[in-house]
C-alpha cells in the first residue's frame, strides 16, 4: 500500500523557551526533498550538523526523548514529531538553535498550527508504509508496561495510564482517526507531580517550567508555607495551596494526562521512520518504552528492506491463474511444471505459489532419509513464475520459450521440505527490452525468506517446422 510522500510548502518559524534548559529557542521548519525523513539541524553549532529523527539516534529518555549524533543533541522532540506525523508529513527539515525544542504550552498544538499554516505539499515519490503483519510486542515487567501493535488497515492507538495516583486514577485515551489529532490530542499538555518539582530543579531540569506549560498535580495535602517555599525556589508568584490539579486553569479534557501520553507515544513511535498501518495499544507507556518499541519496528523495517516482505497468501481466495490457466501459457508439464497458482500479477511483478508434497519425484533420491527440495529446482520454479509475467501480453504464448541467460546473487537461506508452501515474488529490475527480462526473485515459506536470486532470461520465438 502506498501513496505520495508529503512535505510543507514553505518554511515557518516558531519561538519559545526550553522546558529543561530555560533557553530561548528558535525553530524553523523547512520543506525537504523526498525520502529525506525528519531531520533536526543544530544551526548554532559548528558545521551545523544534522541529526536524523530515528530510533537508533535516541540517547536519553529521562523526562523526554533526546536524539544525538556526535556532539550534537536535541531533546524534547516528541511534541514536534507527533505534530508532523499526524499532519501526514513525511519529509521535514527542522532547524534549531538550541539543544532543546521549545515547550510552548506543553502540548503539540503550536507546532501543529505552524506546520499547518506552512501548507502541506504532495511530492512525486511514493510513500512506503510499515504494515503490521504479525503482532509486535514490547514489555517492561517491572514497570507494568506493555506496548503491542496489531495488524490493521489504518493507524489507531489506545493508551492506558496508571501512576497509582488518587488524583489521576486510571485513565484511558484513544485515537481512532488520525484526522482527530488536531482537536482531540494536540492541545493536551504535559503534566508533573508537585513532589517532583524540587528534585527536578536540583537535577538541573525544568528551568523553563511554569504553570503555563504543564499541569501540576498535587497528590497529597501540602501546607501553604511549603507551597510558598517551592514558589520562591522557582522564582514564581505565590498561589493558594490546594489538593488535586494545581493550575488555576481547567483541564481541557477529564483525561488530558492520558491524551498527552498518547501524544508522546505517537511522537516517539514516529522514530521508526515510516508511517504505520496497524493498531497500537500502550499500557503505562513512557519515553524509554516508546522508543524501544519504535526500535523494534525499525529493526523489522530494516529486515524487510533487506529481505523483502513475504506476500500474504489466502488459500480461500480464487487465484489469478490456476494450474489449467498456467498450462495454457507455459510449455512445461509434470513432473517439471513447478508452479501451481498465480495470486498476483501487474506490469512489473508477479507472485506465484508452489505446494511441495512428498509425492514430488525428486524426493526419491534427494534424499531418501532427509527429503529436501533441490536448490536448482527452486530456481527453476522461480523462473517459471517469472516466465508467466514475461508472457502476460503475448497473443500466443505457446509460440515462445524463455531461456536463462544469467543467474546471479543466489542465496539459499533455509531448506524447503515436504509440507512447505513456497511463495515466489518476482519484480522486474529493468523494463523488458528486446526480449530480455531481468528480475529479482524472492522465495518465502510463511514469513521466512528461503531463497533469493537475480535472473536474466531471453524470450525466443519457437521454430516452426515447414510442412
Amino acid at each position: 500500500m502506498s501513496d505520495k510522500q508529503k512535505t510543507i510548502k514553505e518554511e515557518v518559524t516558531i519561538q519559545g523557551v526550553g522546558l529543561h534548559t530555560g533557553l530561548k529557542v528558535t525553530v524553523t521548519f523547512k520543506p525537504a526533498p523526498a525520502d529525506f525523513g525528519y531531520k533536526f539541524q543544530r544551526v548554532d553549532l559548528e558545521n551545523k550538523p544534522f541529526i536524523p529523527a530515528l530510533s537508533e539516534f535516541v540517547i536519553d529518555t529521562a523526562r523526554s526523548t533526546t536524539i544525538g549524533k556526535g556532539n550534537a543533541t536535541v531533546s524534547t522532540i516528541e511534541h514536534i514529531m507527533a505534530a508532523a506525523y499526524c499532519l501526514d508529513i513525511d519529509n521535514l527539515h527542522i532547524e534549531i538553535n538550541s539543544p532543546e525544542t521549545p515547550i510552548m504550552d506543553g502540548s503539540s498544538i503550536y507546532f501543529f498550527n505552524a506546520l499547518k499554516e506552512a501548507g502541506i505539499e504532495e511530492q512525486d515519490a511514493e510513500r512506503e508504509y510499515f504494515e503490521v503483519r504479525d503482532n509486535v510486542r514490547h514489555v517492561i515487567d517491572n514497570k507494568g508496561t506493555e506496548i503491542i501493535a496489531y495488524p490493521d488497515d489504518k493507524f489507531s492507538i489506545d493508551v492506558l495510564i496508571d501512576f497509582n495516583s488518587k488524583v489521576l486514577g486510571h485513565q484511558f485515551a484513544s485515537l481512532t482517526d488520525i484526522a482527530d489529532f488536531e482537536k482531540e490530542v494536540a492541545p493536551c499538555r504535559t503534566f508533573v507531580f508537585f513532589h517532583e518539582l524540587e528534585p527536578l530543579l536540583k537535577a538541573n531540569l525544568i528551568k523553563g517550567g511554569a504553570l503555563e506549560n504543564a499541569i501540576v498535580i498535587v497528590e497529597h495535602k501540602v501546607e501553604q508555607v511549603e507551597f510558598d517555599r517551592i514558589a520562591d525556589v522557582f522564582n514564581k508568584p505565590h498561589i493558594e495551596s490546594k489538593e488535586g490539579i494545581l493550575n488555576n486553569i481547567d483541564l481541557q479534557f477529564k483525561n488530558e494526562p492520558a491524551r498527552h501520553k498518547l501524544l508522546d507515544v505517537i511522537g516517539d513511535i514516529a522514530l521508526c521512520g515510516k508511517k504505520i498501518k496497524g493498531k497500537i495499544i500502550a499500557k503505562r507507556p513512557g519515553h524509554m518504552a516508546n522508543t524501544q518499541f519504535a526500535d523494534k519496528i525499525r529493526d523489522i523495517i530494516k529486515f524487510e528492506q533487506k529481505n523483502g516482505v513475504a506476500p500474504r497468501y489466502n488459500p480461500d481466495e480464487k487465484p489469478l491463474k490456476d494450474i489449467n490457466e498456467i498450462m495454457k501459457v507455459l510449455p512445461h508439464r509434470p513432473p517439471f511444471l513447478l508452479v501451481d497458482k498465480i495470486i498476483h500479477m501487474d506490469e512489473t511483478s508477479v507472485t506465484g505459489v508452489k505446494s511441495v508434497t512428498m509425492n514430488e519425484g525428486f524426493f526419491v533420491g534427494h534424499f531418501p532419509e532427509e527429503p529436501v527440495m533441490p536448490g536448482v529446482l527452486q530456481i527453476e520454479a522461480m523462473a517459471q513464475v517469472g516466465g508467466l509475467l514475461v508472457l502476460r501480453d503475448a497473443e500466443n504464448p505457446k509460440e515462445w520459450s524463455t531461456y536463462f541467460l544469467k543467474i546471479d546473487n543466489v542465496r539459499f537461506k533455509s531448506k524447503v521440505v515436504p509440507g512447505d508452501t513456497i511463495i515466489f515474488k518476482l519484480e522486474l529490475i529493468t523494463p523488458i527490452r528486446r526480449g530480455i527480462a531481468h528480475m529479482r526473485g524472492r522465495a518465502f515459506v510463511g514469513s521466512h525468506l528461503v531463497m533469493d536470486a537475480e535472473l536474466m532470461a531471453q524470450v525466443v520465438r519457437n521454430k516452426v517446422e515447414e510442412k
